[in-house]
């Protein structure tokens, strides 16, 4: 029993440490920005300008949005522009189409945090780009038939800025949100430590590790690195950050490491992920099938390049 409680203790002591001192400083500074961003329309002019690229791969002007939201602000962030898509009735090939591009991108409340141990950013935002769009081509072309279901007389329109607080305040509102971000990741964090420390001293670990050793050393990874893999596609992109600090705060894992698997986990294609997003409406829900498979071999694509890369 002792040992047990060593273990939750220690757990503890190791995710407080993670929050305070490498998410909530990024958090806090990152979320303020993407806050001023926001409110003065930043980000729905960018969505505008890049509205006019994305139609080739069947996203509608709206998603992105919900793209930027995605790559900038958190993997949840998104779920208010799907909910608008379900609200007006917009046709599911093009939700269809936004979901899926929304699979593989990076999630910024997984990689602002990591940057501070050697997460490349911009590497990771240009291959979610495009694996991104290759997702959202994949199931407007190929995995959602054209059918029946038209849209709107007319697109809903983007989101216009309506604050007329001060920059100091959004500023404000923009840091609070970050910590309220981080202080959520906490319960998670602490679970995913105490998990892998129980299995540590169980001895599953060192089975899983040394049974799928071949693989990770053909995919050039560690054999500490399937932990964290097999953490992000059960608890989510949270857990996935957590366990995968603390393996690279003891030596186990490399930043050239990270970013060689960068590609197969920093995206919200979980079962965490996928359940929050497809609750943004019934319609959305109804496509969710669709957007996982186009999602995975949008997973598949950016791998591949991150393993090329790196």
């Amino acid at each position: 029993m002792e040992q047990v409680v060593e273990i939750i203790l220690a757990s503890g002591r190791s995710a407080i440490d993670m929050a305070l001192y490498i998410l909530m400083p990024i958090m806090v500074v990152m979320l303020a920005l993407m806050k001023l961003m926001d409110a003065k329309g930043v980000l729905a002019v960018s969505a505008r300008i890049l509205a006019l690229f994305v139609k080739v791969f069947g996203v509608p002007g709206l998603g992105v949005f919900a793209m930027l939201k995605m790559l900038l602000v958190s993997f949840s962030a998104p779920v208010a522009t799907l909910s608008l898509m379900h609200n007006n009735a917009m046709a599911k090939r093009k939700i269809a189409a936004t979901f899926a591009m929304l699979l593989p991108m990076s999630q910024a409340n997984v990689v602002f945090p990591m940057m501070a141990v050697g997460l490349d950013m911009p590497i990771a935002i240009a291959t979610s780009l495009l694996s991104g769009f290759f997702s959202a081509a994949l199931a407007y072309y190929v995995l959602m038939p054209a059918s029946k279901d038209n849209d709107p007389a007319e697109e809903p329109t983007y989101p216009e800025p309506h604050s007329k607080k001060s920059v100091v305040q959004i500023l404000s509102d923009g840091g609070q949100e970050g910590m309220k971000i981080t202080l959520a990741m906490l319960p998670m964090l602490m679970l995913a430590i105490c998990l892998v420390n129980g299995l540590r001293e169980t001895g599953v670990i060192e089975w899983l590790s040394g049974v799928l050793a071949p693989l990770m050393a053909l995919l050039g990874l560690p054999e500490a690195a399937v932990l964290p893999l097999v953490t992000k596609y059960i608890a989510g992109g949270t857990a996935f950050m957590g366990i995968t600090l603390d393996l690279m705060d003891q030596g186990l894992i490399t930043a050239q490491e990270l970013n060689r698997m960068a590609g197969l986990v920093t995206n919200p294609l979980d079962i965490v992920g996928v359940a929050v997003l497809a609750a943004a409406g019934s319609r959305v829900a109804d496509v969710a099938r669709v957007a996982v498979i186009a999602g995975f071999a949008g997973i598949a694509l950016r791998s591949v390049i991150h393993l090329l890369i790196y």
